[in-house]
């Protein structure tokens, strides 16, 4: 299995390298600065409008997938909250992520916005590519969900819904709800990369959200 993901991610990349070769994506020892971040989540932000949650119309040459995975976590449903929608927290859960710059954060009826791009750092054939994923983030505190929306290279948006739910006062479930919108050819891609990218770090936050370390 974890043969088969490492192989779709490879193919996922050299697809995304492929369609971006004549932007010459940043290298790890180039870093991107931060207002240089911004520019490109504002550009990403209106032109792929990934904030809308419409389904690709028939015929675009674009398809949708959906999935949603559960983890049961053992601590109180409000730290662990707290610890999880706190995207800096997401460092060091998965391997590739190196930063995340925060654009703006701001509050409005009730719920927090946050727009961020998350850095990562792949290793592909001896080098280091740079991929920024942008992304809104809307937390809300009292309904104990937060949602995120994402776009990143090449044109590949995810749309989440992070549901916690108290089964005992120690205990907590998590439920992510996933959708994935990418060309035909890479849906697929998408949709297996996208879910174990995301079960890998709900297992690395379990583990250190039960021994204390969020």
């Amino acid at each position: 299995m974890k043969k088969h993901l490492r192989l779709l991610a490879t193919q996922l990349l050299a697809a995304a390298l492929v369609l971006t070769a004549f932007s010459g994506p940043a290298r790890a020892e180039t870093p991107e600065s931060d207002p240089q971040l911004a520019a490109e989540w504002q550009t990403a932000w209106d032109t792929y409008k990934f904030y809308k949650n419409t389904p690709p119309l028939p015929g675009s040459g674009r398809s949708r997938a959906k999935d949603s995975i559960s983890i049961t976590i053992n601590a109180p449903v409000k730290h662990v909250f707290s610890a999880y929608s706190n995207i800096n927290n997401h460092l060091g859960m998965h391997s590739f992520l190196k930063r995340v710059v925060t654009h703006k954060d701001w509050s409005q009826a009730g719920k927090r916005y946050i727009n961020f791009t998350a850095v990562e750092e792949i290793p592909y054939e001896g080098s280091i590519v740079v991929s920024n994923t942008h992304a809104q983030q809307r937390i809300d505190k009292a309904g104990l969900y937060y949602e995120t929306d994402t776009w990143s290279l090449p044109n590949v948006v995810t749309h989440q819904k992070i549901v916690f739910k108290k089964l005992t006062p120690g205990k907590t479930q998590v439920t992510e709800y996933l959708t994935f919108d990418a060309d035909d050819t890479l849906i697929d891609f998408a949709l297996a990369n996208g879910v174990a990218s995301h079960e890998a770090t709900q297992a690395a936050l379990k583990q250190a959200i039960e021994n204390g370390d969020l």
